[in-house]
């Protein structure tokens, strides 16, 4: 049975530092989750805190009704998948997926089954007795997968697991890993920077900025109805238009669009249309841009933003 993941108000100091401040979020049972941010969103720190790699200054974090804050690495029971592998070098591939399975003192036997039906798993079957270093990323990445799931954890955690690969070898792992999910349908946290990774691979996305969720939601509903500027801007590619509330309508350069009268005089409105809308337009065409919700934002400074409500299009 998949194991939800609930973390209540975490907050994580270094010295005067907040790395991260009251994050709040339910990763399903049995689904992707996506922790979705630029560098130093903090969503690396959240995912070390629920591994129990890093300790949290405030909050909790729960697993089947068990809180695990102050519990060890080893009582928590996760898979965890680093950016950069680390596999044993002086170990083969099948002694690298067994290892853990060694450490908790398995019996031989049943240890050989499990990593042969691993190895099976990921199509590494062939390479059990090759070395990392005679491996290609791709195929390091799969024996560290491996190794994740040989203990049956409750949850796997994957911190930017296809980072350190090219792009058509993340692509093909990500096809791969999405299937493999619907094989064994753990629960897995995913922390990403790639929002492409993120809409394609996760069924839920938590969108991290300056060590703050800004959004949590499916993939259609980040993309579609962004919550902040910083979510719209961030999550797809999108022409930003920057307009001024005058007189009840707004300025966008030399158009004038009515329809703004409850809107303050002088405010500021941020428009984000997605490059996805402007597929296949040529000069001359006819351009619809919406301002009505949720794409458009009122910025009255730098630290208050609200949503406008425009119902005009031009």
């Amino acid at each position: 049975m998949s194991t939800p993941i609930v973390v209540e108000g975490l907050t994580k100091r270094f010295g005067s530092f907040e790395a991260v401040t009251d994050v709040t979020f339910t990763a399903p049972a049995g689904a992707i989750t996506a922790l979705l941010g630029p560098s130093g969103s903090g969503k690396s720190t959240v995912l070390r805190m629920i591994a129990g790699l890093e300790e949290p200054s405030a909050g909790r974090i729960v697993m089947d009704d068990e809180e695990l804050t102050v519990k060890s690495v080893q009582e928590r029971r996760v898979g965890f998948v680093f950016q950069h592998y680390a596999l044993f070098r002086h170990m083969t591939v099948a002694e690298n997926v067994g290892f853990g399975l060694r450490v908790r003192k398995q019996d031989k036997t049943v240890r050989e089954a499990r990593v042969r039906e691993l190895l099976e798993l990921v199509h590494m079957e062939p390479f059990a007795d090759r070395y990392p270093e005679q491996l290609s990323g791709g195929q390091r990445q799969r024996v560290a997968l491996a190794r994740a799931l040989a203990p049956a954890p409750r949850v796997l955690l994957l911190d930017e697991p296809f980072g350190a690969l090219d792009a058509k070898v993340r692509q093909d792992l990500r096809r791969w890993l999405d299937e493999l999910h619907r094989e064994l349908g753990v629960t897995s946290l995913l922390v990403t920077h790639d929002q492409e990774e993120a809409l394609e691979l996760a069924n839920q996305i938590v969108v991290m900025h300056e060590g703050r969720v800004e959004q949590v939601g499916s993939p259609g509903e980040i993309y579609d109805r962004p919550a902040t500027p910083f979510v719209a801007g961030f999550v797809g590619a999108a022409n930003v238009l920057h307009g001024e509330v005058v007189g009840g309508h707004i300025h966008l350069g030399s158009i004038r669009i009515p329809g703004a009268a409850q809107l303050p005089w002088g405010e500021t409105l941020i428009a984000h249309v997605p490059n996805d809308d402007l597929v296949g337009v040529v000069e001359g065409d006819t351009i619809h841009v919406d301002l009505r919700n949720p794409k458009a934002f009122l910025v009255g400074s730098e630290t208050s933003t609200e949503r406008a409500d425009v119902s005009a299009r031009t």
